[in-house]
């Protein structure tokens, strides 16, 4: 696949975009059944294959969603799979009425029995916005219950496109979610992520949407240059606080993540810093120093005044900063320093921000991640099972879903460390985010399960070779 076009195929498009989208391929001379072939077909092929030659039940709503369905089962038919169609509703669009018409098979009412190896969901796609109605949703319910396998197509029905909302509690967990042309929000967003089994993208030739969402992908790290030393390939100052463990474990992480140089700033050595570990004890003097490419504040800072100190003084050496934790609940819209930032704030720590910054808590976690960026001139990586990236301007980057063994203490300090570190390298707070909270996922799968946030840490530099060029 051509570079550019695997660029496209990361895109993250909501419900309005994806249909002008597809508008406008069909505006440039794609006829909109063929869009629909293509989508079903596709489908179809995921259904036999996931089955290995188990009966297939396609359940077909009255849209474009039951017209792919009806393709996936003339596809199913073609190669001899066992199918069962059942048509919830009567197909109400002129492809979807076309697309029933080419299938030969017999065509059942809701109340046929069905059971046994794949269930094919073609009831609804993205563009449901209200919860399915009674009798459709024990339908789904019901069939959910008698087959072994579950495979949506778009999105499984119930699923509000654009927000991830669930808009029928108790909807079943599918096994496989094929997106339709372009990724969509509920893919990646809570609490339809978990529902959505597998992902896997069939592309039907959209074009890129300009200001759309991206998926995060791996990142693309080179080695030091041959002629590099410990300050050109970065020099990190850890502002630590009143628990410098955290710190200390961010420290780690951020040695392991590329810097060339992690310096602890405080006033006394604490204990348990390790050998490589600098630790000036200059504290906040050590800021001066012109050779310091980025700075992390917040792991352990407190939240009392002599804590504000420390983060105003982090912010007024006006190096590109990560921004973390403690920090975060006392920055404001006053606070000194125009360098580059990057907040990472959690739940209760974006409420806090947005008390600060006058903004509402309304809204998707995506565009409350914008709105703060834009008030606050930062880079905004909210954390969270859903976490994404917000820039100044509205770039958007949605994370696949990590490990779930990352809900552990000291797990946001790693997080800090890495992109801070990854910040020093090479200053760019939106690159530096994106390429730590890869990492951090990274980390995670290769610790397994039931890590501590040292082990997690530990894991660093292995994520890392795996993203070198």
């Amino acid at each position: 696949m051509p570079a550019d076009r695997a660029q496209v195929l990361r895109q993250v498009l909501d419900v309005a975009a994806m249909r002008a989208a597809e508008a406008a391929l069909i505006a440039d001379g794609t006829p909109a059944q063929d869009l629909m072939e293509i989508a079903g077909r596709a489908l179809g092929e995921w259904a036999r294959r996931l089955g290995a030659g188990r009966p297939v039940t396609v359940l077909c709503g009255p849209g474009n969603n039951g017209g792919d369905g009806y393709v996936a089962a003339r596809h199913l038919m073609e190669h001899g799979v066992p199918v069962t169609v059942i048509a919830a509703r009567e197909a109400a669009t002129p492809e979807a009425m076309t697309a029933r018409a080419l299938y030969k098979g017999e065509v059942h009412a809701p109340g046929a029995l069905a059971r046994g190896g794949v269930l094919l969901d073609c009831l609804f796609g993205s563009g449901l916005s209200r919860a399915l109605p009674d009798d459709l949703f024990s339908l789904l319910t019901g069939l959910a219950e008698q087959h072994a396998l579950l495979i949506a197509a778009d999105l499984p029905s119930g699923i509000e496109a654009d927000s991830g909302a669930v808009l029928n509690p108790g909807l079943p967990a599918f096994d496989l979610t094929v997106a339709l042309g372009a990724w969509k929000h509920a893919h990646y967003a809570m609490p339809a992520a978990p529902l959505m089994g597998a992902l896997r993208l069939v592309d039907i030739g959209v074009a890129a949407v300009p200001g759309a969402a991206r998926v995060l992908q791996r990142p693309q790290i080179t080695p030091p240059a041959a002629d590099a030393h410990k300050y050109r390939r970065g020099l990190l100052a850890v502002v630590a606080g009143a628990m410098p463990g955290a710190a200390l474990l961010s420290a780690e992480a951020a040695q392991r993540s590329g810097a060339g140089y992690v310096k602890l700033l405080t006033s006394e050595r604490p204990e348990g810093v390790p050998p490589a570990l600098v630790c000036d004890v200059s504290d906040l003097a050590a800021l001066a120093d012109p050779r310091i490419a980025a700075i992390l504040v917040g792991p352990g800072l407190g939240r009392d005044a002599k804590a504000a100190v420390r983060l105003d003084a982090a912010l007024a050496a006006d190096r590109p900063v990560v921004i973390d934790a403690d920090a975060l609940t006392l920055l404001g819209p006053d606070s000194p320093g125009t360098a580059q930032r990057v907040l990472t704030p959690h739940g209760g720590e974006m409420a806090a921000l947005e008390a600060s910054f006058g903004l509402s808590n309304g809204g998707t976690r995506r565009a409350r991640a914008v709105a703060l960026a834009e008030a606050s001139g930062a880079v905004v990586l909210l954390k969270g099972p859903d976490s994404l990236i917000a820039a100044p301007g509205g770039d958007v980057t949605v994370s696949p879903r990590a490990s779930t063994w990352l809900s552990v203490a000291g797990s946001g300090d790693v997080l800090a460390g890495i992109i801070a570190s990854r910040l020093a390298v090479h200053g760019d707070a939106f690159l530096a985010a994106q390429e730590g909270l890869w990492l951090h996922g990274a980390a995670a799968r290769r610790c397994g399960p039931a890590f501590t946030a040292g082990d997690l840490a530990a894991a660093t530099g292995y994520a890392l070779s795996a993203a070198l060029l």
